[in-house]
This record gives C-alpha cells, sequence and structure tokens, in this order.
C-alpha cells in the first residue's frame, strides 16, 4: 500500500491506497496502446483543447490541491502556487504549439524530371508520433515534473498518449491530479486510454512498465542510479526505445575574477540563496563553484561561506533524500584534501537540513569521482584554481552537465573564451548571468546536457521543443494526393 507522509513532521496521513500490480498495469497500457492511433490522427484543435482543459481544470482546484501538496512535499504554498501556474501555463503553451502546427511540420520536395542524381520522385518527409510513451514523475516537482508536466503535455501535443507512473513520494496529489485529469478526458469525449496512470514504490513496477512491447518511448526525471537502471532495461528490449532521462547535475558556477571584484557580495547573497532553494532539490542546483586564487576571489569565498551559514532550509522532501543528504555530507566533509568552511549541524533537532560549503583543489577535485558525484540537498564545494586553464580542467572532469554558470564573461578575452567554450562542450545551457535554478519555458529553451547529466543530448525536457522526443520522420516518396492534403497529420 502507499501512504501519504507528511513532509513536516514524518508522520503518516489519510488512506493507505493500493498499490498497481504488475498485473493491473497491463490494461492500462493496452487502453494507451487502443487509443494511440486515433490520438495520432487527431487534428490540432482537439489536442489544444484537450491540454488547455487540463490547465483550467488544474487552476479550478488550485485551493485543494495545493494544501495536499504542501503536506506531501513541505514546498510551502508560495512555492506550489507558483509551480502549478508554471504547469497550467506549459500546458496551455503546448496547446498553442499544437495550434500553431508544430507537431505536423512537414517538408516538401516536388519530383524533378530525369535521371538520378539530378533528378528524383516526390520526397515528402513528415512527422509520426511514435505511439504510448511511459511517463515516470519526479519527486521534486509534484507539479511541473509529475502527472500534467512537461512530459506528459509534450507527449500529448505530439499525439502520443501517456502512461504516468506516479511518484510514491505524493501518492494522494498524484491521484487526485489524475482523476481530475480523466474528467477532462470524459467532458471532451476522448478516448480514455489517452491518458492512463499506474501507481507503486517498487522497482519492479517502473521495470515492467519500460518492458512492456506496447510502450513505445519512455520520460524520466529523477536520479542516475534509477535512471541508468532503467535506460539498461530500454536497451534490453527486443524492441529497444528511446530513453528520455534527465538525471540531474552539479552545474559548476565558474567566477571570473572581474565579476567578483565589481559585485561580489551581491552574487555571494544570490548564490547562496540558490543553493539553498528548495532545500537544494533542484536538478539545476549549483553545485560546484570554481574560484582562482585572487583577493576579489577569495574575499568572496569568505562572503559566500558567511551567506550560505544564515541560510535556513526547509524539510527534505523524503525521509529517503535526508538520509541520501546526509551520506553525501559525510562523503564530502571527511574526504581527504577537503576543508569545511559552512558545516551542517548534526545536534539541529529540526528535521530540515542546515547547509555544507567544502573546499578543495583543483588537483583533488579532478583526481577524485567521490567530489563530482550529485549531493541532492543544499550543499556544494568550492575548488581554487590556479588558472583559466585549470577552470577548463575542471569542466571537463565535471563531463555532462545541465548547466555551466560563466560569471565575467562579458569581453572576449582569450581566458573567457576557452572557458566558455569548454562550458559550451560540457552543458545544455550555459548562463552569464544570474544563477541556474529557474528554466524558462520557452522554444530557445534546452534543458538536456551530456552524459551522465541526461540521456539524450540532442533533446530537451523543458521548452516546446520537448515535443520533437515524440515524434519520428518518415519520408513519404510519390504519395497520393488524399495523403498530402493532410498537411503532415497522419492518417
Amino acid at each position: 500500500m502507499l501512504q501519504s507522509i507528511d513532509a513536516r513532521t514524518h508522520e503518516a496521513f489519510g488512506e493507505p491506497l493500493a498499490e498497481t500490480t504488475v498485473e493491473a498495469m497491463n490494461p492500462a497500457v493496452a487502453a494507451a496502446a487502443a487509443a494511440a492511433d486515433g490520438w495520432a490522427a487527431s487534428d490540432a484543435a482537439t489536442r489544444a483543447a484537450l491540454l488547455r482543459g487540463l490547465a483550467d481544470a488544474l487552476e479550478g482546484r488550485r485551493e485543494a490541491l495545493v494544501t495536499l501538496a504542501d503536506r506531501e512535499t513541505g514546498l510551502g504554498p508560495v512555492r506550489l502556487n507558483g509551480e502549478l501556474d508554471r504547469t497550467a501555463f506549459q500546458l496551455r503553451g503546448f496547446a498553442s504549439q499544437a495550434e500553431a502546427g508544430a507537431p505536423y511540420t512537414f517538408t516538401d520536395d516536388p519530383a524533378v524530371a530525369g535521371a538520378p542524381p539530378a533528378g528524383r520522385p516526390r520526397l515528402t518527409r513528415v512527422r509520426v508520433p511514435v505511439g504510448p510513451v511511459a511517463m515516470f514523475s519526479a519527486s521534486n516537482f509534484p507539479f511541473a515534473f509529475s502527472v500534467l508536466g512537461g512530459d506528459t503535455a509534450s507527449a500529448l501535443a505530439a499525439g502520443c498518449p501517456v502512461v504516468v507512473k506516479a511518484h510514491p513520494a505524493h501518492p494522494q496529489l498524484s491521484r487526485e491530479v489524475f482523476e481530475l485529469a480523466r474528467g477532462v478526458v470524459a467532458a471532451q469525449g476522448l478516448d480514455a486510454g489517452v491518458l492512463q496512470m499506474v501507481q507503486g514504490g517498487s522497482i519492479e513496477l517502473g521495470v515492467a512498465l519500460v518492458r512492456h512491447p506496447l510502450i513505445q518511448a519512455v520520460a524520466f526525471t529523477g536520479s542516475f542510479r534509477g535512471g541508468a537502471a532503467l535506460q539498461a532495461e530500454c536497451n534490453a528490449r527486443a524492441q529497444p526505445i528511446p530513453f528520455y532521462g534527465e538525471l540531474g547535475s552539479i552545474n559548476p558556477v565558474v567566477a571570473l575574477p572581474s565579476a567578483l571584484a565589481d559585485k561580489g557580495a551581491e552574487l555571494a547573497k544570490t548564490l547562496a540563496g540558490s543553493i539553498a532553494m528548495g532545500c537544494g532539490q533542484f536538478c539545476t542546483s549549483p553545485g560546484v563553484i570554481v574560484v582562482q586564487q585572487d583577493a576579489a576571489s577569495q574575499g568572496f569565498v569568505k562572503a559566500f561561506a558567511e551567506a550560505l551559514a544564515t541560510q535556513t532550509p526547509h524539510a527534505m522532501l523524503t525521509p529517503g533524500m535526508r538520509k541520501a543528504f546526509d551520506a553525501g555530507v559525510a562523503r564530502l566533509a571527511g574526504h581527504e584534501g577537503v576543508k569545511t568552511l559552512v558545516a551542517v549541524d548534526h545536534a539541529s533537532t529540526t528535521i530540515a537540513p542546515t547547509p555544507l560549503l567544502v573546499e578543495t583543489s583543483a588537483e583533488t577535485f579532478i583526481g577524485s569521482h567521490a567530489l563530482r558525484e550529485e549531493v541532492f540537498g543544499p550543499a556544494a564545494v568550492v575548488v581554487q584554481v590556479k588558472s583559466a586553464d585549470e577552470a577548463v580542467q575542471v569542466l571537463k572532469a565535471v563531463g555532462g552537465s545541465l548547466t555551466v554558470t560563466v560569471w565575467g564573461a562579458e569581453t572576449a578575452g582569450e581566458e573567457a573564451q576557452r572557458i566558455v567554450r569548454a562550458a559550451m562542450q560540457v552543458a545544455g545551457r550555459v548562463l552569464f548571468s544570474g544563477v541556474p535554478t529557474g528554466v524558462a519555458v520557452t522554444a530557445a529553451q534546452h534543458h538536456g546536457g551530456p552524459w551522465p547529466s541526461s540521456t539524450q543530448p540532442f533533446t530537451t525536457s523543458v521548452g516546446y521543443a520537448a515535443l520533437d522526443r515524440f515524434l519520428r520522420p518518415v519520408a513519404l516518396q510519390d504519395a497520393p494526393e488524399w495523403l498530402m492534403e493532410r498537411e503532415g497529420r497522419i492518417c
């Protein structure tokens, strides 16, 4: 059984919910598969109406849903209301994308008389929905990366039914949102298979879902360990399928002396707030701060440590996440060659953790994989480098990252160019101001990056390009006119 836990007291509340068994999962997937052809052939108006209806329904139940989400996650009504707004915005944004024809784009090359290579038949490149998508909800965004989050919105806009694997950290909220969505689907006269949901905390359920032969793609936001295991399952299928996994990141911030000399104190406060925001439970939380050994940089580190020490994060999402955070803290603070600048208060009687900040050299950081592992929570590592070349080596050692932030690259000097080049090689998003927490939903967004931050660095899980993950190109040669008249909408 699934039991809701109060994030602030760790006490159970509400009636337990039955977990979906592997046997009970099969009808949900079968229903999605049965709805696939009809939904793939649906027009823009039908898809947009569903997405907008879901957004309206979320907003209509705002008060009750936010109250329940707050109890299960401890994220607070301000944050959760903002997240519900984001979720509704995403749904309506993908509705507009459907209406603008984004899922139906096609390229038409007319026939050219004569022999190849100059001559050719008529070729029309269209895109077809891949079919039923399994979507794994995230723990840290109970609305925006959950039942009706971005993965669900983009898959539906692309013409794919969705089978949601709800996250066990917020079971009652997931059930309430799904029932709300199911009502919208029914009210619009759509096939119920367009949106299905399974619930359960067992590894077996998730594995069975990605192994199901009718599932044609998987979208996942979560831990590196869980994502890597599911990707292996997708690849081991008789018919391998794409696994779009966003697996987390340590998001380096490279702070160049010029930026710190101008506004180091301000940046120190901003960075401390970013690390503590949401108790550090963001995939874009800054985890590595790279500074040089000049006076301005050392003054910044001192101010940053002081600012972080005053932060008071809220409780973590689950007791399991707190346990993992404590293990990560012990790994960082106990590592040889590491100095603790802000220590976790182990004597604290509150459920919420206090932040950790440690410092080490570039040589130690580059030589130790343990220092480059994500600690999901309010923790960061300051890496002292002797030069821009060492900063580049640190970025290369990090490998794939969702983001890299570079402060002080306003002038195109040789050092700045080398660092920016390295940042673009390892990250999906490179920032030149501000902090990486906060991912805008827009056409130009790219939320992904080289391994291990994501499994498909050429795709994004945030922004309107996300629907491209669920559309497969097909070239039609000398297609009949009735098919061409559908203008990219499959039959």
